[in-house]
Parts: C-alpha cells; structure tokens; sequence
C-alpha cells in the first residue's frame, strides 16, 4: 500500500512516514499544499494522510480541488478541534478525521480502514484457499502459521488480495507498492511474484501474460 503524507512541520512528517514504512507501507511526503496537491494528482495512492494547516493551499482547499478529480480516501489530521473545522474536512471530501495530538496506533487503524472501505471489504481477514492476509496485523498465514514475508512481498500479496478476481497490471502495482525513493528495477516485481510463489505456493499468484498479475 502507497501512502502520501502532507505535513508542514518537519518533525511530525519524519516521524510519521518513518512509523508508516517500519508498518510496511511505501510512503512519499510533501511538506506544503501545493507539492501535496501535485503528488496526489499525479498518484493513485491507496490513502493520503493531510494535515489540515498547510502553508500556501491549505488541507481544505487541496481536498477540495483534489475531490474535483480524484477519489483516494484521505485522513485529515489538525490541531484544531473546533467542531466547524471537523465538519469543512468532511464536506470537502475528508473520509475521517483525526485531532492532534493522536495515537499512532489510532491513524494506523483508521488508515487500515479506508483502504478496506475503498476497496470494498467489510473485514480486515481475507482468506483465500486456505491461506489468510491478515490487514490489520499485517501478516500472512498458512495453514494457520505464519508464514516469512519481506515488506514487498507483504505488500504484493495484499494488494493482490484486495483486487482478488482481477488482472492488476505492472504498472498499477508498482505504484503502488514502491515510494518515491526506491529504485525500481524492471524485474523487482518479478523476484518478488517468483518468492511469494516460493511460500504460498505456484499456483496463489497467476500471470496473465501481457496484462499483469492476480489472485483467483
């Protein structure tokens, strides 16, 4: 899952990308509105954490003016917890709300759960042929063991796993599973489809040649 956090104050953008990435999320940040409003039209990001205080385009405006696009479910953070701020972040486009100062634990838990509403799921369990993708622990069982996997290879399994039944191209999923910052080799995704097969098995993740991958 690829997230994008927009935060003007540089400590909190460290510590919350840094907290996201060892939760095995690809993250790319932005530290003002118009750099944020930029990135998220660019990206089909799976969830965008926007700070509602931004210099330039501030967190209402961006939303706004990214709502006239886009649909990616967006988590406001503010330090203002006036009830008319909270109800100008929903009317603008805001799928959830969080106060400053907050839990991480709490962000980490509403962002797993607009990815699940996003893609249409009701719980954090998805369980294909007897092997289950835990989203909210963030682990993958077989056989109910659990099973070794890198961040990337997580990664890949989930996003298959939300999109089950569909053919998901190259391009969509490295997208989606590598920020900004890393070096995406052509072949990455392939070492990193070769080794979940190596796991969970030959047949979990299946190619359609010329389209992509996906999970039946």
């Amino acid at each position: 899952m690829r997230l994008l956090v927009i935060e003007d104050d540089p400590l909190l953008l460290h510590s919350l990308s840094e907290g996201l990435r060892e939760e095995l999320y690809a993250v790319d940040t932005a530290a003002d509105g118009e750099e944020g409003l930029r990135k998220a039209r660019e990206t089909d990001y799976d969830s965008i954490v926007l700070d509602g205080m931004l210099p330039g385009i501030d967190g209402w405006e961006l939303l706004a003016r990214l709502r006239r696009e886009k649909k990616t479910p967006v988590l406001m953070l503010t330090a203002r917890d006036a009830v008319p701020d909270r109800i100008r972040g929903l009317d603008a486009g805001a799928d959830d709300y969080l106060t400053k100062p907050f839990d991480f634990e709490e962000l980490l838990a509403r962002l797993r759960a607009l990815i699940r509403r996003s893609s249409g799921l009701g719980t954090s369990v998805l369980e294909i042929d007897g092997i289950e993708v835990d989203t909210a622990a963030r682990i993958v069982r077989h056989g109910g063991e659990a099973v070794s996997l890198t961040p990337r290879e997580y990664g890949l399994v989930e996003y298959l796993a939300l999109h089950r039944g569909s053919v998901v191209s190259r391009t969509e999923l490295y997208e989606h599973l590598f920020d900004e910052s890393d070096d995406t080799l052509s072949n990455l995704l392939d070492v990193h489809v070769s080794n979940v097969r190596k796991k969970l098995g030959a047949s979990f993740i299946s190619t359609r040649r010329g389209h992509g991958y996906c999970i039946e």
